[in-house]
């Protein structure tokens, strides 16, 4: 499988595969039909208490954000994100679609890799 991640705020593609949105909010100003998503993996994105705390934190504080959800993916989460992995399995491109700013220090590259762990 080939799987990638997208920022909502960049245009669609037929490259994308299939489009899962792994926010928890929906994106601010984006239409359903602009975001072209599939499927809404809400479940797997981080929880309320963990997404404010990051909003919070300075960009130095990467890797306890990550562990934290991490943690999170191994234990309450981790039915969904088992779910989500089965959903993904029949398609050959995915695209994690998220909206943070930074495409490197945020949540989608954490589930990326528990999602590769897993397929």
């Amino acid at each position: 499988m080939d799987l990638h991640r997208k920022r909502v705020y960049d245009p669609a593609s037929a490259s994308d595969g299939y489009r899962v949105l792994v926010d928890r909010l929906w994106p601010r100003g984006v239409s359903k039909e602009r975001a072209a998503i599939d499927l809404w993996a809400k479940d797997t994105a981080p929880s309320p208490e963990l997404r404010r705390d990051w909003h919070a934190a300075s960009a130095d504080e990467w890797g306890v954000y990550a562990d934290r959800y991490r943690a999170e993916l191994a234990g309450e989460s981790a039915a969904a994100l088992r779910e989500l992995a089965d959903e993904l399995r029949p398609h050959d491109t995915v695209s994690l679609v998220f909206a943070a700013h930074d495409p490197e220090h945020n949540h989608a590259v954490v589930l990326e890799e528990a999602l590769r762990a897993l397929l």
